[in-house]
């Protein structure tokens, strides 16, 4: 099977034609299409993992797409995933001074009695013969609530948020394609109404995390407004979807593998270390872009400056020569050394603790309560993504 990123079927399944990938074709020239100008592709770990932390040759600064001029097109500044050094450390550094393991350790409380009344609105409704969509009723939810908690957004004021979230996470699907955003006002809405938080904050301290961004100083230096307000755009665009999909990917996983639920089911303390390999299997973001700043040889193949080359992180993931032969069986015992689920180098996910405590706590709850839950996969609807990897629905089964 060929690879594709624009075939709904090797959307549906792209695995095989990673494969193929991988062992015939790892340095790939994509022709143009009518779908996008031509880009070269990455697959197997080694290559990829030497790329993203090579941010000199493989920059950041032309989007993070295979689409030209996204950041232009998108009509807003770059925010922290579309930097380079030196500017983007300096400010991953300012923003992870309010953004801090300790604070997102805090709100492990509130996410898991979110998640615990979520599974009983499920269980409500599987019992009176409703039937329960486990991506849109939980895992999605899970960090809606969170980012909205996160922020500081007040309950009377959530109801606004759930629209933002949908529009950030059309445009984070449609791989930051203009044309993706389908509801421009939400966005607008988000900016304005972060806007007069953050001018809030510069007039009267509180603590949560705008209040300390806000606060963030290194050498006198501070971060301005857009800095502040392009983190609420990654974390919303970047953070949503990707955790519910994650939650969800790790239902129909367990489905396939079931003496992996049974270990999970005899021993919960497996289950948050098995959320790495639940990513490794089944990445939310499958690929992400970068441009050549120089000509680049990997393995004899020349890719010139100027150029847009696609990161296959679904591929990398699951590289034999990385993992060994059961590189595509999922392990949740699997001893992990390292892994492109959540990148590397300097654009490691920076709110990849806050995915693995929401997915944890999401899991551990779930299987407590309903042990035997699985989904429905042919019945469900995927994202048609080139980037990432989710449903738009996804059908619960074992409910109740």
């Amino acid at each position: 099977m060929s690879w594709d990123p624009f075939d709904p079927e090797c959307l549906a399944d792209p695995y095989p034609s990673y494969e193929v990938l991988r062992d015939d074709d790892p340095v790939h020239h994509h022709p143009a299409s009518e779908h996008a100008p031509a880009f070269w592709a990455l697959s197997r770990f080694e290559d990829v993992w030497d790329a993203v932390r090579r941010p000199d040759l493989f920059s950041s600064a032309q989007g993070l797409t295979f689409h030209p001029d996204e950041i232009g097109k998108l009509g807003l500044p770059p925010t922290l995933v579309m930097l380079d050094p030196p500017r983007q450390p300096q400010l991953r550094a300012l923003i992870g001074r309010g953004f801090t393991p300790r604070r997102i350790a805090g709100l492990a409380d509130d996410i898991r009695a979110f998640v615990r009344s979520r599974l009983e609105v499920m269980g409500e409704r599987a019992r009176a013969g409703e039937p329960v969509d486990l991506h849109r009723d939980f895992s999605t939810t899970v960090p809606t609530f969170t980012l909205a908690t996160l922020l500081g957004v007040p309950e009377a004021d959530r109801a606004a948020f759930d629209p933002w979230v949908a529009a950030l996470t059309a445009l984070q699907d449609g791989g930051f394609d203009p044309s993706a955003l389908t509801a421009p006002e939400a966005v607008a809405e988000m900016m304005g109404y972060f806007s007069s938080v953050i001018a809030e904050r510069r007039k009267h301290p509180a603590d949560d995390l705008i209040g300390a961004l806000v606060a963030a100083e290194i050498d006198g230096e501070r971060l301005s407004d857009w800095d502040i307000l392009g983190f609420c755009f990654v974390m919303v665009a970047g953070g949503n979807d990707t955790t519910g999909a994650l939650i969800s990917h790790a239902i129909g996983l367990l489905d396939r593998f079931p003496d992996q639920r049974s270990l999970l089911l005899d021993d919960p303390s497996l289950i948050g270390p098995a959320v790495v390999e639940f990513l490794r299997m089944e990445g939310s973001v499958q690929g992400l872009a970068r441009a050549t700043t120089a000509d680049v040889t990997i393995r004899d193949v020349t890719i010139p400056a100027g150029e847009k080359v696609l990161m296959l992180y679904g591929a990398a993931n699951r590289d034999p020569r990385e993992f060994g032969p059961t590189a595509a069986v999922l392990d949740v015992r699997r001893e992990i050394g390292r892994h492109l689920g959540f990148s590397s180098g300097p654009h490691f996910c920076i709110g990849s603790h806050l995915a693995r405590l929401q997915t944890t706590i999401a899991l551990e709850e779930l299987l407590a309560e309903h042990p035997r839950v699985g989904v429905d996969e042919a019945a469900g609807q995927r994202h048609r993504s080139s980037f990432t990897r989710g449903w738009v629905s996804l059908p619960a089964t074992g409910i109740g």
